[in-house]
């Protein structure tokens, strides 16, 4: 549908101040926020994207099951201060058919998938 574009993005975390010092490895930076009597959450901003995190209420409020996919610069050194911030390798980084790219796991469990900017660019010439 023209016109529709992804605004906003709500994870849910059993330790908010972790999954914002894990995410702020990618670069982003987070601002500590709270909207009336709502719980005090964790805002970056992606281009016209928020990414919130919110603490967990229960344990049956997750959003584990959500796959998240970031395209970034340099995969290698991103996928080494991720590890130092509980973020598990789950497989690559290896090159593929959409670029060099890995899948890891933040600390509640969130599957990430990351392809490198400069591979992507460089498998599409090849394909030419």
């Amino acid at each position: 549908m023209p016109g529709i574009r992804l605004n906003l993005l709500v994870l849910r975390s059993a330790r908010p101040e972790q999954s914002v010092r894990f995410y702020t490895a990618f670069g982003l930076s987070f601002e500590r926020e709270q909207h009336g009597y709502g719980p005090e959450h964790f805002s970056a901003t992606l281009g016209s994207l928020i990414l919130e995190i919110y603490p967990r209420r229960s344990v049956d409020d997750s959003t584990a099951a959500t796959r998240l996919g970031f395209q970034v610069e340099a995969l290698d050194p991103l996928l080494g201060r991720l590890r130092e911030w509980d973020g598990a390798l789950l497989s690559g980084p290896e090159d593929s058919p959409w670029g060099r790219r890995a899948v890891i796991k933040d600390p509640d469990g969130h599957r990430i998938e990351l392809v490198e900017v400069g591979a992507m660019i460089s498998l599409e010439a090849e394909r030419q």
